[in-house]
């Protein structure tokens, strides 16, 4: 086992036994006068995040979930990429829209340079599934024809 993995694993156990509401309350710490987060959740197994929110002076929450995100590295890069994000609010989604599907550069900054090679193997992109070998080719199918109604009745 190399000390990247073990970290890695380390740190994910640490995410997962992490209460939502110690992180909601130091959000809320953060966010006093622009918004209070009234519900967190965060799965890096699944790469899924939401999260529910109430702007201050506002009434109405707002949620957003955050699904099939990942950090992609080329060995000398790192990119951000979030494949699918929506909100409750259209508004919202649309602006998602604009970033989803989009690779973003992560920019190497002295101080955190170290530590990008553990981030992206935490948020790295998950294996393909082997669905397909469960798939029974098309080939294989019995098609039946199609008929039109009047095949049909007469």
């Amino acid at each position: 086992m190399n000390l990247l993995g073990f970290k890695s694993r380390l740190i994910k156990i640490a995410i997962k036994a992490t209460p939502s509401i110690l992180i909601i309350w130091v959000a809320n710490l953060i966010l006093k006068g622009i918004a209070q987060l009234t519900a967190f959740n965060f799965d890096l197994e699944s790469r899924k995040l939401h999260v529910q929110t109430r702007l201050y002076g506002e009434v109405d929450t707002i949620d957003v979930w955050v699904e099939d995100f990942m950090v992609v590295t080329d060995g000398e890069s790192y990119e951000f990429l979030i494949r699918q994000a929506n909100s409750d609010r259209p508004w919202l989604t649309n602006i998602l829209g604009l970033i989803v599907g989009k690779a973003w550069k992560i920019p190497v900054i002295p101080q955190l340079a170290p530590h990008l090679d553990l981030v992206a193997e935490l948020l790295k992109a998950p294996a393909p599934a082997v669905a397909a070998a469960a798939t029974p080719a098309v080939e294989d199918a019995t098609l039946l024809p199609v008929m039109d109604e009047e095949q049909q009745q007469g």
